[in-house]
């Protein structure tokens, strides 16, 4: 590309698109190759989970040999919402593969031209496995930041990348553009599917235009905390996979009570950039084993 901004990979127009929309649709950004160590890392989380529910006589069968895209959701095929909210709403596993995701280039070269250089990875990030016909699955109307409402941290980026194709019948991202200029709105934790997500009402939306954004596995959408978005109800077959990332500048609020984020990227200090075993030993930076570190 060209048209580069502060060493990253975004053109000019893209840039220009996302600061006045509020978000950027980055199509197959990744490769099958860049996401096998996060599906890795979430087969063996349904393993983990296999295995329980076999301990606990809810199934007969592991299902070993079922794709990536349907396991899940068959080993739940015949249970309740609730055996499956046992599990969470999104998984936040300390696992290499996610650590691999998280610090991919391609992705820091996408955030760095929004932000600049020094990137924080926030320890919000989340895998999602929306498995068919549950009502968790359904993500209301909100805006990242009603989730850290006092952070002092604008611009948080959101990295939202599928891991399947996501569309229309399996429940892709729907946002409302230019809606990241809106203050933070008063939010209500939702009753209905047994989340407590954090939730706008009707009348709150506004006139905005609702864009749906389907996207091929490995596509980024990259969009601002204040942005608001939603996605529904999964009515395929199989797991609508994704993982949310977030991303944010080195000078702004970690949000420590979230768990340990980790320098991802620095031209000022790359030697304090963050290892897989500093991660896994949640340090920040590297070496920080050797400082006072909160």
């Amino acid at each position: 590309m060209n048209d580069q901004h502060n060493g990253g990979s975004l053109t000019k127009e893209q840039m220009e698109f996302y600061n006045r929309e509020g978000y950027l649709l980055i199509d197959r950004l990744l490769t099958e190759e860049d996401m096998a160590p996060a599906k890795e890392a979430m087969n063996s989380k349904v393993s983990i989970i296999a295995n329980d529910l076999l301990n606990a006589g809810l199934i007969n069968d592991l299902l070993e040999d079922r794709p990536f895209q349907y396991r899940l959701a068959e080993l739940f095929q015949d249970l309740t919402p609730d055996d499956f909210l046992k599990y969470g709403r999104g998984w936040r596993d300390r696992l290499p593969g996610y650590f691999h995701l998280m610090s991919n280039p391609k992705i820091l070269d996408a955030v760095q031209s929004l932000i600049g250089s020094e990137i924080y990875a926030n320890p919000v990030y989340n895998t999602r496995p929306k498995i068919p016909r549950v009502a968790a699955g359904a993500v209301p109307w909100h805006q990242d930041k009603s989730y850290w409402p006092d952070a002092n941290s604008n611009p948080v980026i959101t990295v939202w990348i599928p891991l399947v194709d996501a569309n229309e019948e399996n429940g892709c991202l729907h946002i409302k553009p230019r809606t990241h200029r809106k203050r933070l709105l008063e939010w209500h934790a939702e009753q209905y599917s047994g989340t407590g997500y954090t939730a706008l009402r009707e009348d709150q939306l506004g006139s905005t235009e609702t864009v749906i954004l389907p996207a091929a596995a490995g596509s980024a959408i990259l969009f601002n905390d204040r942005c608001l978005h939603m996605s529904t109800l999964n009515q395929s077959d199989g797991v609508r996979w994704s993982v949310d990332l977030r991303y944010q500048p080195t000078d702004q609020d970690p949000m420590p009570n979230y768990g340990t984020g980790f320098l991802a990227r620095s031209a000022v200090r790359p030697e304090r950039v963050a290892t897989l075993e500093d991660w896994l030993a949640d340090r920040e930076e590297h070496e920080a084993e050797n400082r006072s570190v909160i």
